[in-house]
């Protein structure tokens, strides 16, 4: 007969798998999440090789670089110029005019901090300003920069930490957005030279030293009990802390993921005065030490109770003790000036009386409930932890269409797209994952969309025909090419170029080809697909293939390019508004939008027909083509058709639903120069 601990051993590892697939429900499974890494390391590998000196560079960081995607996620980025740099020792010192020079002393500060000492002038005013003089010597305050340039990225954020934090309120959900500047350095603190001596099993060597290779950043904030509290900077690890999650296997990720949900459904519903004492980087810590000290040997899905309960019961340790260590200076303790003393010993109570419930205290975690419930209720449960079956090829293509959503351009000038086409030739002959090399042909077709309205921009108005004739055919070709990498919505830069160029009949053409192709049952736009239908016309093709034939994405206007003359009191407000480099409009607003313009010049039945159809979506869609947060930027379309008509009362109405919309386009003070424009003609 079956032993009593072995039922028991067969039950937790039961309980596991079924905690397993729901983690890979809720989190992700290992295709999805490396989807969601890939594209955003080939999205910042690409902007940052394009970016050249004296520029901003811009990274994800966080969770969501991690590859989460868990409610309630913030966005997180950190900020640094190319044309500083941080030495930790002097004899790193040289004298070059393009690099401005900061030195890393500390020799003052405790572990994980230090002064930075500016040797070289800043031609930035934050910088400047920041100054403070000690000693005789120059240093740059990190709560007078942290104040400067709170508000830099996103107008009116708070301080939060070393960053500006940003609430940014829509209909669908409320995001945080924490925007860090900090200074970039190329070499590994000496503070930390004890982590790679600890790197014996895990992580690989070839990350660790790649890691080593990149350095570390510079975030503006001191040490609360530190001697120079208002001008000391924290060595930040983000980008290795983000190696080192990517070095996981999949059951390790969806163990800190579970630590994650724990620590928010559970340990911040305990009380008040203690909710707010950890946070997810000391779950984050706590799997990294977990893993380095070998406390399991097999993390694997029959196991992942098990590593939450290490996990689990390492955070207990340190909080009894009060120590938590950074992973990678352990002398930083990250406990030590908010636990401590009654608020440590409150902390330690709460987690005791969860450790004492065993396992069961994740009944308490609303998220995870169910997983577990279900094998206590019908031990005999038959539970695959295959992720194949988990997921289909249809939910992966959303996923992807998802993440390249969120893929962008930094570079709008000539001569840094010039850079960036070459770039991507480079790239496209070295070794690339599937979906790098989706992303990249995503990138290449925005390119020449770009690239193609620009040359019409600088050309049109030059008097010189022969090379507005070779400007156009080269632009004609490149939104060509662009259709053919991009997906089926790309078609309507060709109709809007036409349109622009004055070809009514030739955009007529492309927009009825485009309208047939979004007309099918298969199409796949944002999250909306007939997964059957979807299957069968492409299922088994190529990304490309599905993305020429079956998907269509929101159409994106750069606010500092003119695309058609008709939306160009939009784009200049929106362009003032670093958060807002571009207009996003639905495909099928787009879509009837140019229908309209065009059908004008050639058979004004027909226009009126398009402008039917665009109030019929405007006014009845339910969210499905005309997505809420776009819905002020399509207000305003149908107020602009209308008005064109003639018909001001109409045009009055719909300017106005549009003011009433969230304002995700900030495309207020067009709309209001709108109206003004027609209660001047009344």
């Amino acid at each position: 007969m079956e032993s009593f601990s072995s039922r028991i051993s067969n039950g937790l590892q039961h309980m596991s798998e079924s905690l397993f697939v729901g983690m890979c429900q809720m989190v992700g499974t290992s295709k999805e999440v490396a989807i969601r890494r890939e594209t955003a390391d080939i999205d910042y590998m690409l902007n940052r090789q394009i970016k050249t000196n004296n520029k901003v560079i811009k990274m994800l960081s966080g969770s969501r670089r991690e590859g989460f995607r868990l409610k309630g996620s913030d966005f997180d980025y950190m900020f640094w110029t190319n044309d500083h740099q941080v030495i930790i020792d002097m004899s790193q010192y040289c004298n070059t005019a393009n690099t401005t020079l900061i030195f890393s002393d500390s020799s003052e500060s405790p572990p994980g901090f230090a002064l930075l000492e500016l040797l070289t002038r800043s031609k930035y005013r934050e910088v400047q300003l920041a100054c403070v003089t000690m000693n005789d010597r120059v240093y740059i305050s990190s709560s007078t920069y942290r104040q400067l340039t709170c508000s830099s990225v996103i107008p009116n954020s708070v301080v939060h930490g070393p960053c500006g934090s940003a609430h940014i309120a829509g209909i669908i959900a409320d995001i945080e957005f924490d925007t860090a500047l900090s200074f970039v350095s190329d070499c590994w603190p000496p503070s930390a030279s004890s982590w790679i001596d600890r790197c014996h099993s895990w992580p690989d060597p070839e990350v660790v030293d790649d890691i080593i290779r990149n350095g570390c950043h510079f975030v503006a904030i001191g040490h609360p009990l530190g001697p120079h509290t208002n001008e000391e900077w924290r060595i930040s690890f983000s980008q290795a802390e983000y190696k080192v999650v990517n070095s996981m296997n999949h059951c390790q990720f969806l163990t800190y993921g579970l630590l994650k949900l724990f620590l928010k459904e559970v340990m911040y519903q305990q009380s008040e005065d203690t909710n707010k004492l950890l946070c997810s980087y000391h779950m984050k810590t706590t799997v990294f030490w977990a893993i380095q000290q070998n406390t399991l040997p097999h993390w694997c899905p029959q196991n992942l109770l098990a590593g939450f309960w290490v996990c689990f019961k390492l955070l207990l340790k340190w909080v009894y003790e009060g120590v938590c260590p950074n992973f990678f200076i352990p002398q930083n303790n990250l406990f030590l000036t908010k636990i401590h003393g009654p608020a440590q010993n409150r902390l330690f109570l709460q987690l005791h009386e969860l450790y004492k419930k065993g396992l069961a205290c994740l009944l308490q975690s609303s998220s995870i409930r169910s997983y577990i419930i279900d094998v206590l209720y019908d031990p005999t449960l038959s539970i695959c932890t295959d992720e194949s079956t988990l997921r289909s090829q249809v939910d992966y293509d959303v996923e992807l269409g998802r993440e390249l959503d969120l893929v962008s351009l930094c570079t709008k000038n000539l001569f840094g797209l010039i850079k960036a086409m070459h770039t991507i030739e480079q790239l496209v002959y070295s070794p690339l994952t599937h979906y790098q090399a989706v992303t990249i042909r995503t990138f290449t077709a925005t390119i020449f969309q770009y690239t193609a309205f620009q040359l019409q921009n600088i050309y049109t108005n030059t008097g010189f025909n022969k090379q507005l004739y070779i400007a156009d055919k080269l632009s004609c070709q490149l939104l060509k090419l662009a259709a053919k990498f991009g997906c089926v919505s790309d078609m309507l830069y060709i109709a809007m170029y036409y349109y622009n160029t004055l070809r009514y009949r030739e955009a007529l053409f492309v927009l009825e080809m485009t309208k047939v192709k979004l007309a099918q049952p298969y199409l796949m736009y944002r999250d909306h697909v007939d997964r059957e239908r979807y299957t069968e016309a492409v299922g088994g093709q190529s990304w490309s293939t599905k993305m020429r034939q079956a998907v269509a994405k929101d159409v994106r206007l750069d606010n500092r390019i003119g695309y058609i003359s008709d939306l160009l009191l939009e784009q200049q407000p929106a362009l003032h508004d670093k958060n807002k480099p571009q207009l996003f409009i639905p495909v099928f607003v787009m879509l009837h939008f140019l229908e309209f313009l065009c059908y004008r010049h050639v058979d004004t039945t027909l226009s009126q027909a398009a402008l039917d159809e665009l109030q019929v979506l405007v006014h009845h869609d339910q969210g499905l083509y005309v997505p809420h947060l776009l819905r002020d930027i399509s207000w305003e379309i149908l107020g602009i058709c209308q008005q064109i008509t003639g018909n001001l009362q109409a045009a009055l109405y719909s300017y106005k639903q549009s003011l009433a919309q969230y304002p995700f386009n900030n495309i207020q003070t067009a709309t209001h120069r709108r109206i003004q424009d027609i209660l001047s003609q009344q």
